[in-house]
């Protein structure tokens, strides 16, 4: 018995095949004919497709804001200023040598 692979689609393949499907212009089977795929699978990209399109144009402009807690240089600072304070409490109350 002869093995055969799965296909493997691309984001971009099934972008393309999703949009056909939601244009409308031919059938599901149609499509799913044409490029050799199940007809439920376009059925289920069509659907992503749609689930997920808005979330494209969420996104605001401009740079992206980091995250504070992230932020290497202000970790090592607040490291810094810990270990100074540390330090000082620990001369105030007579426990370093």
């Amino acid at each position: 018995m002869s093995e055969s692979k799965r296909k493997i689609y691309t984001g971009a393949q099934k972008a393309k095949i999703a949009l056909e499907a939601v244009r409308g212009i031919k059938t599901i089977n149609e499509i799913a004919q044409d490029n050799n795929v199940h007809p439920t699978q376009v059925s289920q990209w069509k659907k992503e497709l749609m689930d997920t399109a808005g979330s494209l144009f969420d996104g605001k402009r401009g740079p992206k804001p980091t995250n504070a807690q992230s932020d290497p240089d202000r970790l090592y600072a607040k490291i810094g200023q810990l270990n100074r304070e540390l330090d000082w409490l620990k001369k105030k109350s007579g426990l370093s040598l």
